[in-house]
């Protein structure tokens, strides 16, 4: 992986990620640079000196869209609003939940969001679905030209990530282009569900998997016997857990294994493994919803998928980085051995030779995005084949 910041794993997560992620390489560096030596100090301190060098940047880019789109020059105006909430994600995502600058970058990120996609994506739409006497917010990027019912994948993120890092990824706009819908949905426990609405996560991913079919069932533009779900990071947790009990899903996708979520925090207590984000323990009581953390390991211990796997009957794709310092590979093989009812199933490891080896491929994430997209494309091939013919009912 490429180490902007030799020691410091979490803000080089941050890097690549950016860069993998629509950032230019001369930005990225002018946001990095004036916190170098910062870095050495370890992840957590200077994270509000980090997000103050990353919004001076992103600030700098937003200006020069704003003036973009004063000239008429719409498309140059959408690509720079789009740089600057890349750069925005990756800062918000390093604060603590506590800072007093988290809520408000959150905002600021989503109205910078919304100004690129009015100006160069008329494809994506932003929707609200219903959920327990409230609402999840998401993004839907439509493959389908002309109303026409096409398949849809569910994408759903993980413990940090927010819809905007699934949607900067560009690997909803490269499904569409595929002629697959793609649903970006901030789930209980991220994004705005946690940030603006206080929804904290839960083991039983079904019952918001459950909520997001309904609402895709009651669209014309969706294929109704091909909607399929697809979780990076910690969604490799709710992903199986999801597709084990809502039969209606039609393919599944742990865009990185979680197999036993709980285990590893145990293991996070005795400093085995790196974390995702500074002020760690911080940021998980708040992902869940807990006061304090032996509360917390207590009740993450049945987040795992001991007795799940064995549940899911679609086709399902693992895939893992070797080198994943995050989640151990291990991980991987036991969701995959466990998977037996699966009537297609495939584990694809990354390995350092060819690149997308560390968590869920961040290190080379077009390549990772590529074979997961390739994936999805043959198996609803398959299943197409699959369906009888019209003569045959």
């Amino acid at each position: 992986m490429f180490e902007y910041f030799p020691g410091n794993y979490i803000w080089n997560v941050s890097v690549v990620a950016t860069l993998n992620s629509g950032g230019a390489i001369d930005e990225v560096d002018r946001a990095c640079r004036p916190v170098r030596d910062l870095a050495r100090q370890g992840s957590d301190v200077g994270t509000q000196d980090f997000l103050a060098s990353w919004r001076r940047v992103a600030d700098q880019i937003e200006e020069q869209a704003v003036e973009a789109e004063k000239a008429g020059h719409r498309r140059t105006a959408g690509q720079k609003y789009f740089r600057a909430a890349a750069y925005l994600c990756q800062a918000e995502r390093m604060l603590s939940n506590s800072s007093p600058d988290r809520i408000p970058t959150y905002r600021h990120l989503l109205d910078v969001m919304r100004k690129s996609v009015e100006l160069i994506d008329p494809a994506t739409t932003r929707v609200e679905i219903p959920f327990e006497g409230t609402t999840l917010q998401a993004y839907f990027t439509n493959a389908s030209a002309n109303g026409e019912p096409v398949p849809t994948m569910i994408m759903w993120n993980g413990l940090d990530s927010t819809k905007e890092h699934m949607y900067t990824s560009g690997w909803p706009s490269e499904m569409a282009a595929r002629g697959v819908s793609v649903l970006q949905v901030d789930c209980p426990g991220s994004g705005e569900a946690l940030r603006l609405q206080g929804l904290t996560s839960r083991v039983e991913t079904e019952d918001w998997a459950r909520a997001i079919v309904d609402y895709l069932e009651t669209r014309t533009d969706v294929r109704h016997d091909r909607i399929g779900l697809v979780g990076w990071s910690l969604g490799g947790y709710y992903v199986p857990r999801a597709a084990a009990f809502e039969k209606r899903l039609a393919l599944a996708v742990a865009w990185g294994a979680n197999h036993n979520w709980g285990e590893v925090q145990k293991k996070r207590l005795e400093r085995e493994g790196e974390n995702p984000v500074p002020h760690y323990w911080e940021h998980v009581l708040w992902v869940w919803g807990f006061d304090d953390i032996p509360s917390f390991i207590a009740a993450v211990e049945r987040v795992n998928l001991n007795g799940v796997m064995e549940m899911i009957t679609c086709p399902l794709l693992i895939t893992h980085g070797t080198n994943d310092r995050q989640i151990n590979v291990a991980y991987a093989h036991q969701s995959f051995e466990q998977a037996v009812n699966a009537p297609k199933k495939e584990l694809r490891l990354f390995t350092p030779e060819e690149g997308g080896t560390e968590h869920i491929g961040l290190d080379h994430l077009p390549h990772v995005a590529a074979y997961t997209a390739d994936w999805i494309e043959d198996t609803l091939r398959e299943l197409d084949a699959a369906r009888p013919s019209t003569e045959e009912i």
